[in-house]
């Protein structure tokens, strides 16, 4: 039943948001991608915690925060030094997306600290905000890229797999005499 929470979180939100396409006209399909993104962009982070704390993985928990203050800062400084003009010309904060940094950051953590069967379902929503960005012309695809960029590349400055020690031997020769060089990483 745990393996399949991500799965099924994902083909709810994607169910909802292809049904809400469905029935409605042009702005209002805007306003629920746009909704239905906010609701991803708020929840990835909270997954990510929640995740980490069902585990009893404390040592993911510090990996996600360092994670996401790295990425979520780097954005804000981004966003508010170069001041790009959004699409929909609403404000100058566009380049990055927030949104991407945010849910690429989770997604990415996700995959490489509990592996592929967390990180796709995550990866697809994180696509589908950054679709979902674009369509309701909040931001044009450098600012998603670059945000995505920003995101995935924190977490992996600050994310180890989980639960995998890796055992390296490596033959060496010394001056006098041969050995072997053991290193164990957690």
């Amino acid at each position: 039943m745990k393996r399949r929470i991500p799965t099924i979180i994902f083909q709810f939100a994607l169910s909802l948001s292809l049904f809400l396409l469905l029935i409605t006209n042009v702005s209002a399909q805007k306003n629920a991608v746009e909704t239905s993104g906010d609701v991803i962009y708020y929840a990835t982070p909270v997954f990510c915690l929640a995740t980490t704390l069902l585990k009893k993985d404390y040592q993911g928990t510090k990996q996600l925060a360092f994670s996401a203050v790295m990425a979520v800062g780097t954005s804000y400084i981004l966003k508010h030094t170069i001041r790009k003009k959004r699409p929909d010309g609403s404000d100058h904060h566009a380049f990055p997306s927030g949104h991407a940094t945010v849910t690429f950051q989770g997604a990415s953590f996700l995959q490489r600290r509990y592996g592929w069967k967390f990180g796709v379902p995550a990866y697809l929503l994180s696509i589908y905000v950054a679709w979902g960005r674009t369509f309701c012309d909040k931001h044009d695809w450098w600012d998603i890229l670059g945000g995505a960029a920003i995101g995935i590349g924190s977490s992996y400055i600050f994310t180890k797999p989980y639960g995998r020690t890796r055992i390296t031997l490596t033959p060496t020769v010394f001056p006098k005499s041969p050995g072997i060089h053991a290193c164990i990483t957690f």
